[in-house]
C-alpha cells in the first residue's frame, strides 16, 4: 500500500506540474497576443506564404507561352529587398508596353509579389508589360512607408521607361486586398494636389501618365477596418500592424480611408470583390463615391444570395467560372483603356 500511494502522490504531482506549465504558457499566450501583433504575424505569414504558392501553382498550367520574366530588378537603391518582376510577351520585346502595375496582398504584413507570378503572366499575354512589386511588409515598416516605397517604384519605371521597353504614359495601378487599397491610395495621390499635400508626399508620376485602377477586394475604410478588429483577431492584427495601434488616431484613420478622398480626377476603375468577402460593403461604397464624382467605374459584383459563395480573394481561383469571368471583365477593361489612349 505504501508503495502504491507514494507512486500515485508523484503521478499527481507531475500532472500538477504539468497542468501549472500548460496554464502558465498559456497565460503567457495569452499576454503575448495582447502586447503585441507579432505573434499572430508570425502565423499569418506563415500561413499565407503557403496558400500563396498553392495558389500561384495551381495556375502554371494557364499561362500562354513565349512570357519573358525580367526579374528582381531593384527599384530603390538603398533597399535590396525593393524588387520587382516585369512580364511581358517575348513577340513584342521591341515595343513599349502599356505597363500594369500590380501590387500582391497578404494583410500589409505578408504576401510577395512572386505569389502572383503566374496571374502576371496570364495578364502580359494581352500585350502588357505586368510588374509584379515587392513593398516594405509591417509591422517591422508601418504607414506610410509602403506608399511612400511604392511611390518610388512607379518613378523609377517611369524614369527607367526606355530602357525597360515600358510606354511611360500608360500606366495602370491593380492589386488585390490589402494591396488594392494601396493602389487605390496612390493613384489618388497621383490624381489629387490636395490629398498629395495632406500626406506630405509627391506623386511618383503625373496624372497625365495614368490610365485606370484595377481593384479586387480591398478596404477603403479605415473606420471600418478598426469596428471589424474589435472582434476579428485577423483584422487586428492587421490594423495593429500596419496602422501602429489597435485603435489608430482618426487623422491616420482618414488618410487611409480612400473612399472619403475621391475627386472628379480619379482614374477609371474597375472593381470587384466576393458577394460573402468581409470587405464586400467597401468595395460597393468606393465605386458609389467614384460614380458620384463622375468617374467611369466599371463593376463585378454578385447579389449577397449568389451560389456558389464568392469569398475573399476569388479572382485568383480559376477553377470558379466566375473568377474566369472577371479575368475576361479585367481584360477587357484594359483593352478599353490602352485603345482609347491610343486612339486619335
Amino acid at each position: 500500500m505504501t508503495v502504491v500511494g507514494s507512486a500515485r502522490y508523484r503521478l499527481l504531482r507531475v500532472l500538477a506540474v504539468l497542468l501549472i506549465t500548460i496554464v502558465i504558457a498559456a497565460a503567457a499566450l495569452f499576454v503575448a497576443f495582447k502586447c503585441s501583433p507579432w505573434p499572430s504575424v508570425l502565423l499569418i505569414r506563415r500561413e499565407f506564404s503557403r496558400s500563396g504558392i498553392e495558389s500561384d501553382a495551381a495556375l502554371s498550367h494557364r499561362v500562354p507561352p513565349g512570357i519573358r520574366t525580367q526579374a528582381a530588378i531593384q527599384y530603390d537603391p538603398s533597399d535590396p529587398s525593393a524588387l520587382l518582376d516585369i512580364y511581358r510577351p517575348a513577340a513584342l520585346d521591341g515595343r513599349a508596353l502599356p505597363v500594369v502595375f500590380w501590387i500582391h496582398g497578404g494583410g500589409y504584413i505578408a504576401g510577395s509579389r512572386t505569389e502572383m507570378a503566374n496571374y502576371a503572366r496570364i495578364l502580359a499575354a494581352g500585350g502588357y508589360a505586368v510588374v509584379a512589386v515587392d513593398y516594405p511588409l509591417a509591422p517591422e515598416h508601418p504607414y506610410p512607408v509602403p506608399v511612400v516605397a511604392l511611390n518610388r517604384a512607379l518613378t523609377f519605371l517611369s524614369d527607367n521607361a526606355t530602357r525597360l521597353k515600358l510606354d511611360r504614359n500608360q500606366f495602370v495601378l491593380a492589386g488585390d486586398s490589402a494591396g488594392a487599397q494601396l493602389a487605390a491610395q496612390v493613384a489618388l495621390l497621383v490624381s489629387s494636389p490636395d490629398y498629395a499635400k495632406a500626406t506630405g508626399m509627391h506623386p511618383g508620376i503625373a496624372r497625365s501618365q495614368l490610365l485606370g485602377t484595377v481593384l479586387f477586394c480591398g478596404p477603403y475604410d479605415g473606420r471600418a477596418i478598426v469596428s471589424e478588429a474589435s472582434s476579428s483577431w485577423l483584422a487586428r492584427a492587421f490594423v495593429w500592424s500596419y496602422l501602429g495601434s489597435p485603435n489608430p488616431p482618426v487623422s491616420t484613420l482618414d488618410v487611409f480611408s480612400v473612399a472619403s478622398h475621391v475627386t472628379p480626377e480619379f482614374p477609371a476603375s474597375f472593381i470587384s470583390v466576393g458577394n460573402v468577402d468581409a470587405l464586400a460593403a467597401q468595395s460597393y461604397a468606393l465605386a458609389d463615391a467614384l460614380r458620384h464624382q463622375g468617374v467611369h467605374v466599371e463593376t463585378l459584383f454578385y447579389p449577397a444570395s449568389y451560389k456558389p459563395p464568392l469569398d475573399h480573394e476569388y479572382q485568383f481561383d480559376l477553377t470558379l467560372p466566375e473568377s474566369n469571368d472577371a479575368l475576361k471583365q479585367t481584360q477587357a477593361f484594359l483593352l478599353e483603356l490602352t485603345t482609347h489612349k491610343n486612339s486619335p
